[in-house]
């Protein structure tokens, strides 16, 4: 079967790359390295993990699903596969899992507005359905517009022909950075701690699961309650980079920040802005100003989360939305 989507709707990701996990241990070799339940990781669902450092520093993102009892699908950044691929084969040791690249045998595309809606009727974000060889699985809403990935298999008929559309796939970027969930990039490699991305509050680290590397770190994070820096959404007229240093017009020698991932955000009337998830500093979001690369740098402005993010800071108590 080809069938043509409209390229509004449906554009390819090529973003994103996917390694496929197979065999009787796939889930529990991936349950003892990801900050993740991977063994209870049911067929209806989608969830998202981390991959630390024994420092417990994020070295990848994933979405992970299911697609069988025998296999796992980890979707990650492009600039980041071949690296977690290798370090993770490295750990396979004895368990009855191979783990490979499927990015060229696996179709992602990314669905939008009623495309998104119809492809995953009923299901909630994160929810996940399979029918005829092709899997669908329902992502947070982005600025009031439904999300959705459609994944197939390139070869059996199940993989569909979208045209080619730049407009589309920016669009798509500026919308997976404005639903707040980060995104490890090759430039933000071992430098997070996935509490300063908020991965506890979006449900990418599970404090039951068990062991997994760093998970000392992270869980002392957590129940010390020490983390001191969030990540929140900004828009600038610059240009930011992930892995960008950020600075508080106090303090040009001492970065407040790293940008985490960023988009173009187009206008109409033809001039351009940006949009950027930043890991800052809870002290720097008080007095004075943010900045893009320098103290004197492109203004960064708050944008509202999409879900809570707490500001406490020293014991004090704050949220914000």
């Amino acid at each position: 079967m080809t069938t043509n989507l409209p390229s509004s709707n449906a554009v390819e990701l090529p973003q994103w790359g996917l390694i496929r996990a197979r065999g009787a241990d796939a889930a529990s070799f991936l349950h003892g390295q990801l900050t993740q339940d991977v063994l209870h990781l049911g067929p209806a669902e989608a969830r998202l993990a981390g991959y630390c450092s024994a420092k417990g520093r994020l070295l990848a993102s994933f979405v992970m699903w299911k697609p069988n009892a025998q296999e796992v699908l980890l979707a990650c950044h492009a600039s980041v596969l071949a690296a977690t691929l290798k370090r993770l084969s490295m750990f396979v040791m004895r368990a009855q899992c191979q783990l490979s690249d499927a990015t060229a045998d696996v179709q992602l595309l990314g669905l939008t507005g009623q495309a998104a809606l119809e492809a995953t009727e009923g299901l909630p974000p994160w929810g996940r359905s399979e029918a005829t060889g092709v899997s669908c699985i329902r992502l947070p809403d982005a600025s009031g517009i439904a999300r959705a990935w459609r994944v197939s298999e390139r070869v059996g008929g199940h993989a569909l022909q979208v045209l080619p559309d730049a407009t589309a796939l920016q669009h798509w970027q500026q919308l997976e950075v404005e639903t707040g969930i980060p995104v490890i990039e090759a430039a933000t490699v071992d430098q997070f701690v996935p509490q300063m991305l908020n991965f506890e509050l979006i449900g990418a680290v599970n404090f039951q699961k068990g062991c997994y590397p760093g998970q000392e770190v992270v869980a002392r994070s957590q129940y010390r309650a020490t983390a001191k820096r969030r990540a929140f959404l900004f828009s600038c007229d610059a240009s930011p980079e992930a892995g960008q240093e950020v600075f508080h017009s106090a303090d040009a020698g001492q970065p407040a920040g790293r940008v985490v991932h960023a988009a173009e955000r187009p206008s109409a009337a033809g001039a351009s802005s940006f949009v950027a998830l930043v890991e800052v500093k809870l002290s720097a979001l008080g007095a004075g100003s943010l900045h893009l690369g320098a103290a004197d740098g492109g203004l960064l402005t708050r944008l509202p989360m999409p879900y809570d993010v707490p500001t406490a800071v020293d014991g004090e108590t704050g949220a914000a939305a």
